[in-house]
C-alpha cells in the first residue's frame, strides 16, 4: 500500500480562488444576457425575416419597454400641451400594459403571444414617431414630442435586433411548440 505523498512547502498547490458571493445587481446582469434554453422558446421569424438579427437579449429589450412606456408617460403629464399629455399617457400605458402581459420572463401574466408583442412593437414605434407631428404637438411641446421620437426610434431599432423568446411555448397561431426548430441567428 502507498503511502500519501506529502507536499513541502515550495510545491505550487491546486486550489480555485475563492467564488465571492454574487449580489443581486451581477445576478440581474447574468440572467438579462442569458442566451441559453432557460431564456426561453425562440419566437418564429415574421415575415420569414424579422427580426433582422438577435443582439439583443429579450430581457434587455423587456427593460427598455418599462423605460421607455413610463418616460413617454412622464414626458406627457409634464407637458404643458393637452394633446401631448394625453399621447404620452395612452402611447406609453399600452406599451407598459402590452409589456406587462406579454409571454415573457419580465412579465405579470403570459397572454400575448411573444410574435403579437413583436408586431406591436413595431406598431408602437410607428405611433410615437408619428404622433407629435399627426396631433400637432411637435411645435407646442418640443420636449414631450423629442422623448415621443426617440422612444419609438429606439423601439423599432431594438426590435429588428431583439432575441425575441416567449416562455410558455405559446405562439401567434395559439399552438404550443416545445421545438420551434433551427431559425437562424
Amino acid at each position: 500500500m502507498a503511502e500519501p505523498q506529502t507536499l513541502s512547502p515550495s510545491t505550487p498547490r491546486l486550489v480555485p480562488p475563492p467564488v465571492p458571493p454574487e449580489g443581486r445587481f451581477w445576478r440581474g446582469v447574468r440572467r438579462a444576457m442569458d442566451r441559453s434554453a432557460a431564456a426561453g422558446i425562440i419566437s418564429r421569424p415574421l415575415l420569414g425575416r424579422l427580426p433582422l438579427r438577435r443582439w439583443v437579449p429579450q430581457d434587455l429589450h423587456s427593460l427598455m419597454h418599462y423605460k421607455g412606456g413610463t418616460a413617454s408617460v412622464v414626458a406627457g403629464v409634464l407637458s404643458g400641451d393637452a394633446v401631448a399629455k394625453s399621447a404620452g399617457i395612452a402611447l406609453g400605458s399600452t406599451i407598459l400594459g402590452v409589456s406587462l402581459l406579454t409571454d415573457y420572463r419580465i412579465s405579470l401574466t403570459k397572454l400575448i403571444p411573444i410574435e403579437a408583442h413583436e408586431i406591436a412593437d413595431y406598431a408602437f414605434g410607428a405611433a410615437f414617431i408619428l404622433a407629435p407631428f399627426v396631433l400637432g404637438y411637435a411645435k407646442r411641446s418640443p420636449l414631450a414630442a423629442a422623448i415621443h421620437v426617440a422612444v419609438g426610434v429606439t423601439t423599432v431599432l431594438a426590435s429588428l435586433v431583439t432575441d425575441y423568446r416567449c416562455q410558455t411555448g405559446m405562439h401567434l397561431g395559439g399552438e404550443l411548440a416545445t421545438d420551434p426548430g433551427a431559425i437562424g441567428a
